[in-house]
């Protein structure tokens, strides 16, 4: 029964994260209450969502290092130079830059893995990207935001990276020794007994935390829908800018599909409670607007992946394939 109901929130969650928001705007002041109740909410969702990795994925980064430090290197350097190249050529408002950095400088999404599973991309090396960023957020995320924010906004960057240890990296090694513990059982039992309230806890954060931008939702202005705009072309760029990096760089189809989820996917939820937390209401709204076109992107772009690997289908091969190629051409 919960097998099945998570099956049809994982379909619906591009209907229901928007829904979500809509649904805090509408009820902002249950949601203000309730916001005491979102870093926990978000430990759980990361601890149920990380019971499928293990420290075995962690090996390949001596096989991929180039691929996962790309991957990194993509996701914490240059898409928030891009989103601030784009968001200061076209706003003329500090929070808002810093909003746009923050949805794109957060980590990767760990629902990265499950497009990567539907769209065979290289599984253990998605596990990895998602671990070791996640382990190294409370470093990266907190410094990239004092060094943006500057003398402008005064910000607790110690706080952020306390918040970061417990919401994220604890709940995540803690799921991964479990893991092991259990030689991965645990991911087939307790797994997947949470993976439907994972998703439920996904929307009470969207819907909770939209209570801080319901002012500004309520009295729809141009501004707002610039903004919405650029958000959504922001996440495209970032999902063809890591085609082309894995298309230029690596040859193997599996790889060039766990770049493409890996660094186009955000674990936006994480933003979303950094810039609720400690930031004033204008900077939380690029981060929201982000989830509306999460799902919907990866969908969209698994699609994009089946033509292209149709198109350059010898040169996506695995290494794998090709050895069985030669050997019956042979």
């Amino acid at each position: 029964m919960l097998a099945d109901i998570n099956k049809r929130l994982q379909k619906l969650m591009p209907i229901l994260t928007p829904l979500s928001l809509i649904i805090g705007v509408l009820l902002e002041d249950i949601g203000g209450q309730l916001a005491f109740l979102v870093p926990v909410l978000f430990a759980f969702m990361t601890f149920a969502g990380s019971l499928s990795m293990n420290f075995q994925g962690l090996r390949s980064f001596m096989k991929y290092p180039w691929v996962i430090l790309t991957t990194i290197a993509f996701l914490h350097i240059l898409m928030p130079v891009w989103a601030y190249f784009i968001s200061t050529l076209l706003f003329d408002d500090h929070l808002l830059i810093i909003g746009f950095i923050l949805s794109v400088a957060v980590p990767t999404g760990v629902t990265s893995f499950i497009w990567a599973s539907i769209c065979k991309g290289h599984l253990p090396l998605c596990l990895s990207i998602i671990l070791i960023d996640t382990i190294l957020s409370p470093i990266i995320l907190p410094t990239l935001v004092h060094f943006v924010v500057g003398e402008k906004v005064e910000i607790n960057t110690m706080s952020i990276m306390l918040d970061l240890m417990w919401m994220i990296v604890l709940p995540s090694i803690a799921a991964v020794l479990l893991n092991e513990w259990t030689k991965g059982e645990i991911n087939q039992t307790l797994g997947k007994t949470l993976a439907p309230f994972q998703k439920l806890s996904l929307f009470l954060i969207v819907g909770i935390n939209s209570s801080a931008i319901a002012p500004y939702l309520k009295n729809i202005t141009w501004e707002i829908i610039w903004i919405i705009v650029v958000v959504l072309l922001l996440a495209i760029s970032g999902y063809i800018m890591c085609l082309l990096l894995g298309h230029f760089l690596f040859k193997d189809f599996e790889v060039i599909t766990t770049i493409v989820f890996t660094g186009g996917m955000r674990n936006i939820a994480v933003g979303v409670v950094i810039a609720s937390t400690y930031f004033p209401p204008k900077v939380v709204m690029p981060v929201v607007f982000g989830m509306l076109f999460q799902q919907i992107l990866a969908s969209q772009f698994s699609r994009v992946l089946e033509r292209y690997k149709e198109k350059y289908n010898e040169r996506c091969l695995s290494k794998e394939e090709l050895l069985k190629h030669e050997s019956s051409s042979v």
